[in-house]
């Protein structure tokens, strides 16, 4: 497939009613077509990896072309400039969580990233080094659950950002790295406990909602030892 076919089957499929319902969860209407994300994972899977048509795509400044370039590109071949790119053109929480869900998460510059744009001062790009430290801890496999704690003084640093899409990405970081082990479930207990006791409201949110997970039975007898 080309880029102009494609963006004739999104097109095809755009519903203004859906972008009405989208926005009322926070997720932009600019250049929001409407088209559900199932309809896109089962669009991507037919194109299959496709890095040059991905730029192409996200190129175009579509919303849900954008999302379906996060699927189809390839993770090898994702350089830092390309994720520094894309990275700034964030201005939905949904592509934020999807490509780097799908994509960042998968390629060398994951952790370095993570670290880095947790410092940043951009809302999207501050909530995409929290997202990756959230999907790292479920899809990298392979990394020591020690490797995680590292991400705990940015955690610890980050918990009193008032605004939404960042505290909710703080928490989720302190949830998924929780739900890894049974070493890291206590360690982010603990975490949770020294994030409670800064004095802000933001900063308590995010260490009483994660650890009503984090201690909750059924999640504990899930994780791993």
């Amino acid at each position: 497939m080309i880029k102009e076919e494609i963006i004739k089957k999104l097109k095809a499929e755009a519903s203004p009613k859906n972008v009405a319902g989208m926005a009322r969860f926070g997720i932009s209407s600019k250049n929001t077509l409407g088209v559900p994300v199932p309809f896109l994972r089962k669009l991507a899977k037919e194109i299959g990896k496709n890095h040059k048509l991905a730029q192409e795509l996200w190129n175009s400044k579509i919303h849900e072309a954008r999302l379906l370039a996060g699927f189809i590109a390839e993770p090898k071949e994702t350089s830092q400039s390309l994720m520094e790119k894309w990275v700034k053109d964030f201005d939905s929480w949904d592509t934020c969580d999807l490509v780097c869900g799908n994509l960042f998460d998968k390629t060398p510059y994951a952790w370095d990233k993570a670290f880095a744009w947790s410092k940043r001062k951009e809302e999207y790009v501050k909530r995409a080094g929290f997202v990756l430290m959230a999907t790292l801890a479920v899809h990298d496999k392979q990394s020591a659950d020690s490797k995680f704690l590292k991400f705990f003084p940015a955690i610890k640093r980050e918990a009193n950002d008032q605004r939404n899409f960042v505290k909710k990405a703080v928490n989720w970081a302190i949830r998924q790295i929780g739900k890894r082990s049974k070493f890291l479930n206590r360690e982010a207990i603990k975490l949770c406990r020294q994030i409670y006791k800064i004095d802000d409201k933001a900063a308590r949110w995010v260490a009483s909602n994660a650890l009503r997970e984090l201690l909750d039975p059924k999640i504990k007898n899930r994780i791993k030892g």
